[in-house]
């Protein structure tokens, strides 16, 4: 019997699970199944925004979008298009009740357990499709997967991903979604030219530093490597800011600690007002960056 068996909504930056439908299944391969699942939530976003894979007798079926990922479980002859239309509605559903604030602030496995109900029904829904076909727009998901269709990975990427296999599999990388950003605003333009400019006086100050260690030898070439390493650390900031990677907030306030290192190191060179200064633009930086949230693809509200 065609069916959905089993789903779940999990954040793509960590796995964490948000929610999933209760499952009182008791059959050896479907937990098995779920196993799988569990390894997949974790790695979502070295992947197509849409996949699908057959574990045994059965489908598994994933897409992830602003951040979050939804999946199910379902028997091998569910038909595609049902499938991600079943996901397309978990998705619209779970983007309109809550926001990225409070998913990227979630600490808790199944945080969002309350949303176990709307799965349930629309599970209900989809596994009668006497009473379905009236409610949904097949032919724009039939449209849709004919003109981009779902991303067929294989049970040796499974293994991959479960940890049998050491090689992380590379022929991913330019298929999944780069995830974008929030639009910059005008802190985030002048905090960035500050950045900037930071790093420039520091490797302007860096070639200073190398003539004067040619010149004359007892100077300290410990210096030279602060300017260099201030340099580095203000233009990453900006990378980081312009461009999505994981653990942006971190790297910022790593790089911000090696900023503030540098210029403690440096100030026998310079004035107060001077370190003041790069750690000042350093900590807006790293501000900015936080504020920047991803973006990701919105998906299509046929608005």
């Amino acid at each position: 019997m065609s069916m959905v068996l089993f789903a779940s909504v999990v954040r793509v930056g960590d796995g964490l699970p948000l929610s999933a439908s209760t499952d009182y299944e008791q059959d050896k391969e479907l937990q098995e199944t779920k196993k799988h699942l569990k390894g997949l939530s974790k790695k979502l976003g070295q992947f197509p925004d849409r996949c699908t894979v057959q574990v045994g007798q059965y489908n598994v079926n994933f897409t992830s979008s602003l951040g979050v990922g939804y999946l199910m479980v379902c028997t091998e002859s569910y038909p595609n298009v049902l499938a991600f239309c079943f996901l397309d509605e978990l998705q619209k559903e779970f983007i309109v009740t809550y926001d990225a604030k409070r998913i990227n602030s979630a600490v808790r496995p199944y945080s969002f357990i309350e949303f176990d109900t709307f799965i349930q029904k629309t599970k209900q829904r989809y596994n009668s499709p006497r009473s379905l076909s009236t409610k949904i727009n097949l032919s724009d998901m039939q449209t849709e997967i004919k003109l981009r269709p779902p991303y067929q990975l294989s049970r040796e990427d499974l293994n991959s991903i479960n940890g049998f296999s050491l090689h992380t599999p590379s022929k991913y990388k330019g298929i999944a979604p780069t995830q974008m950003l929030e639009p910059v605003t005008l802190p985030g333009i002048v905090s960035c030219v500050l950045s900037f400019l930071c790093g420039a006086l520091n490797l302007l100050r860096g070639v200073h530093a190398i003539e004067s260690v040619l010149q004359n030898d007892d100077e300290d070439f410990n210096y030279v490597i602060a300017f260099f390493l201030g340099t580095a650390a203000c233009l990453y900031q900006c990378y980081l800011f312009a461009y999505f990677s994981m653990w942006r907030n971190v790297k910022s306030c790593l790089a911000l600690g090696l900023i503030c290192l540098c210029s403690m190191y440096l100030c026998e060179l310079r004035n107060g007002w001077q370190v003041l200064f790069h750690i000042t633009v350093g900590a807006f930086m790293t501000l900015q960056i936080r504020l920047r949230q991803p973006l990701g693809k919105a998906p299509d509200y046929n608005v």
